[in-house]
């Protein structure tokens, strides 16, 4: 790359060409005062504030649009550029509002700050009225638009970091000013809320709409999200110890840069919440609600929990006792649970929250890969050659996952949406391949076919990295590819193009919920994995499969060894070899048998031969399919302990609650969907006794077992390092990344032996004509909510906010059953039924419908059958057969 020379302030400063003088200067630390430049955002010059003077010429040149040149000679602040930079600053605050008392920006306000750099009090200027009215119809921004300096942030924050294109400018002159289409309000507009006009707004114009406070939070911390599996980076603001705002933390490593989702903006202030727990709880009578449970000390409730544990154990069998971890806790959190599970009671009966996101098909593309496609980093999608998005509707299940789609479409990179509802991602596809539900793996092995027969392979990659070929494309040759493409409901013809497409292109397979939770997930899963060998994808920066961990710790949660088969790092428990490791390790024998998942934990809890659980930061009662068969199958334990923030479903019929901390109150680390490790301190310390989770773990393993018990979480981490290769980056960095240990040859150039093989070709069934339940309903989530809304439904905001939750069913089956908008109707499945208004959408196909997840306590989750996710005949959780009337 080109380099170039030049001068600024008297300073030499030699930078590639094309740099502005702005970021010249920046690098040199000389600061030059601007309001609508930001890094990650192309160059406007709206303000002009940061003009600076070439010294050869005299000219003026604002300073952020302009590229350096050889031999510039820039000045940045003569009196002749302060004159100037000071009477544009009069003329903004002369037409600004005198409300700075008053503003919830406060002293954060950049036209305030740049003001008194300038050494600017009062204007001397006439007050340019330009009232604009307030406008705060929704729960999450309120737009004073008098306030607003026409730094185009917001509007070009929309367009080009979040691409969605919700507001733009309206009018011109004096009255032009940022606006939806047809100036409707951004409830009615296409606008998603994810705050990031608000984040980047340097004045109160746009403010977040907050009922508890007033102004400047006292101070700001960042944090790691805990909602999704992007974990992005917060800065959090507090005051008397209460969260009272939310922004991105806007650092430019992190994975979400100036950008967040109406979840990660908004919807923190559930921890707030009055459902907040705050002390030990003992229930004596399970009659009782926990509303009558009497609060106790930590040390009563945990001798009760310790005592209880200990006879059951010693009448039953440790078997008899099963630990529910979270997806949603530490790192170090989870280590320290199922270690308390194997090494204190002594059982594998251990799961966490991730069961209900595909963690049974992480484990599937792990035993292929040796974990070869544990590090994704999104960043790479805007570099991708082509990209397949199956199963996936990450606008609404992890928005910022969204964000680097659209980006790299308007970049050019060629995107195929396979999934049966018209999806917000469609309207950046390439292609748009609409199968019948659950018929991925036909579309996939279609696919795999026609570039086969078409010579759409990389012949070099797979002799290279791969074995098995010859039988693989033996069995291509065999497909019958009319009967296969008659199974996933398209046309042949209709795939030529995208085959076209394809062909000669690494592929970045985006996979989500809608094929983590199908029906023959694992197998589809696999003809995916066949298809990025095929296409050499696998293991390129260019292509790759990108499994979308819904959960903030999901991948952790698995790393540290949260379920029933795996030991910490990923060790299979039937590895004899990995056993004694750990065994030698924490000096205790353990069974090479895997326990019980989160599904078999109900059955054998209703069979009566799990006795005792401990449910760490989950809510099985909200979350799992069959809401009073699970309530049911819990109450006939003989002990119940839940350890949570806030008092959900599973709390009100436990016999001990513990109260933890969400991760805005303790230390900890988190593993990202990227594979990327980032830890993180306090913002404000928990209510009342609550505690962080591993304290509590902690102090339970050193009352049921003196001596294992650590003292401190910097203990517990030195241990996962020690013993985790991954992990090594863990102990000193607030951000680091999994290291690769994948010893195929794809991953590793150094075992050029150690070669991949193809997964079977398997193809569908066919599935009997369903008359009793015509319809065929799709479960899954949106934006406003994430899992099963035990969070986000006890936020104020998100419960304020009406425009979500309805069933949606298309418009032709809406008129065939004379319904309009807002109808309530009732959905039955053979397991269930809900009752909800409907929404006519043309997003939804004929013979279809759409039922939102998270609202009315999850109910949508009735309509499943509760079936173990991994079982080889499950029918999956995202469709159901259901039929609908309209309630009169």
């Amino acid at each position: 790359m080109e380099t170039i020379t030049l001068t600024i302030n008297g300073r030499r400063i030699s930078c590639p060409a094309g740099t502005s003088i702005l970021e010249a200067a920046q690098q040199l630390g000389i600061k030059i005062p601007h309001l609508c430049h930001h890094p990650e955002l192309k160059p406007y010059g709206a303000c002009r504030l940061c003009l600076v003077e070439d010294e050869k010429t005299g000219r003026l040149m604002a300073a952020c649009v302009t590229p350096a040149a050889e031999n510039m000679v820039i000045q940045t602040a003569t009196d002749r550029i302060i004159g100037h930079r000071r009477n544009i600053a009069r003329l903004m605050i002369a037409e600004h509002p005198e409300s700075c008392l008053i503003c919830s920006k406060g002293n954060r306000c950049k036209l305030r700050q740049t003001a008194a750099e300038l050494g600017l009090g009062q204007t001397n200027l006439y007050p340019l009225a330009n009232f604009k009215p307030l406008e705060q119809a929704n729960p999450f921004i309120i737009r004073d638009l008098s306030k607003c300096i026409l730094c185009g942030k917001c509007i070009r924050g929309d367009h080009e970091l979040v691409v969605v294109g919700a507001i733009d400018y309206n009018q011109r002159g004096f009255r032009s000013r940022p606006a939806t289409a047809h100036e409707t309000g951004l409830e009615r507009s296409s606008c998603t809320f994810c705050g990031t006009c608000v984040s980047l707004c340097p004045t109160g114009a746009l403010a977040i709409k907050n009922t508890s406070y007033i102004g400047s939070p006292e101070r700001e911390s960042d944090t790691v999200c805990g909602f999704c599996g992007v974990g992005c980076l917060l800065a959090v603001g507090s005051a008397n110890e209460r969260i009272v705002e939310v922004n991105p933390a806007d650092q430019p490593q992190s994975v979400n840069g100036a950008t967040l989702c109406v979840r990660g903006h908004f919807a923190h202030d559930f921890l707030n919440s009055p459902k907040r727990l705050v002390s030990p709880l003992i229930r004596p009578d399970r009659n009782q609600p926990i509303s009558e449970a009497i609060p106790v000390d930590w040390d009563e409730a945990l001798d009760l929990v310790s005592k209880r544990l200990q006879e059951i154990k010693k009448e039953n069998g440790p078997q008899s006792i099963a630990f529910l971890g979270s997806s949603k806790c530490t790192n170090e959190e989870n280590y320290l649970f199922q270690k308390l599970a194997r090494v204190v009671v002594g059982t594998n009966n251990i799961d966490n929250g991730g069961y209900l996101s595909g963690n049974f098909l992480f484990k599937v593309l792990d035993e292929k890969t040796d974990g070869g496609c544990r590090i994704n980093p999104l960043n790479r999608l805007e570099n991708s050659e082509a990209i397949l998005v199956l199963g996936a509707d990450p606008n609404h299940s992890l928005p910022v996952v969204s964000y680097y789609l659209k980006r790299a479409a308007r970049r050019g990179i060629p995107i195929v949406v396979v999934d049966p509802r018209r999806t917000e991602l469609v309207n950046f596809a390439s292609f748009w391949l609409r199968p019948r539900p659950h018929s991925d793996l036909d579309l996939v092995n279609a696919l795999t076919a026609l570039l086969y027969q078409g010579k759409g392979y990389d012949p070099e990659y797979i002799d290279r990295f791969t074995e098995g070929f010859s039988l693989f494309r033996y069995s291509l040759s065999s497909l019958d590819l009319d009967r296969t493409c008659r199974a996933a409901g398209l046309e042949r013809d209709s795939l030529t193009p995208v085959v076209e497409l394809l062909r000669g292109k690494k592929i970045a397979f985006v996979i989500g919920q809608g094929l983590l939770q199908q029906k023959q997930g694992n197998h589809t899963l696999g003809a995916i994995l066949n298809l990025s060998l095929l296409t050499g994808s696998l293991g390129t920066d260019q292509g790759g499969i990108y499994l979308l961990a819904h959960e903030n710790n999901q991948i952790g949660a698995l790393d540290m060894g949260t379920v029933p088969d795996l030991l910490p790092g990923r060790q299979a428990v039937h590895d004899e070899a990995a056993r004694r490791k750990w065994e030698k390790l924490w000096k205790v024998k353990l069974s090479p048998d895997p326990g019980m998942n989160m599904v078999r934990m109900i059955e054998a809890a209703e069979q009566g031969s799990l006795k005792a659980m401990y449910i760490m930061g989950e809510n099985p009662l909200r979350s799992l399919p069959q809401q009073e068969r699970v309530r049911k199958a819990l109450s006939k334990l003989d002990f119940l302990v839940v350890q949570d923030i806030i008092a959900g479903e599973t709390a009100q019929i436990a016999d001990v609650v513990l109260p933890g901390a969400p991760f805005s109150e303790k230390q900890g680390s988190f593993t990202n969907l990227e594979g990327r490790i980032q830890s993180f301190d306090p913002v404000v310390a928990p209510p009342g006794k609550a505690k962080p989770d591993w304290e509590i773990l902690d102090l339970l393993t050193a009352k049921m077992k003196p001596g294992e018990n650590y003292g401190s979480l910097d203990k517990i981490r030195l241990e996962i390092v020690r013993n985790i290769p991954a992990y090594i980056e863990l102990r000193s960095l607030s951000q680091g990344w999994i290291v690769q240990t994948s010893q195929k040859a794809i991953f590793n150039k150094q075992n050029p032996d150690l070669l991949m093989g193809f997964y079977p070709l398997v193809t569908s069934t066919d599935e009997p004509e369903e008359n009793e339940y015509p319809l065929l309903a799709i479960i899954g989530s949106v934006r406003y909510h994430l899992g099963s809304g035990t969070r986000t439904a006890n936020s104020p905001r998100i419960g304020e906010f009406t425009l979500c939750g309805q069933i949606e069913i298309s418009a032709e089956e809406g008129a065939r059953l004379n319904m309009a908008d807002g109808d309530r109707v009732q959905v039955r499945s053979p397991f269930g039924i809900v009752q909800r208004a409907v929404q006519l959408k043309k997003e939804i196909g004929a013979g279809q419908l759409f039922v939102p997840l998270a609202v009315n306590s999850n109910e949508a989750m009735n309509l499943i059958d509760l079936t173990d996710l991994a079982g080889p005949n499950s029918p999956g959780w995202k469709t159901v057969r259901v039929k609908i009337e309209k309630i009169e």
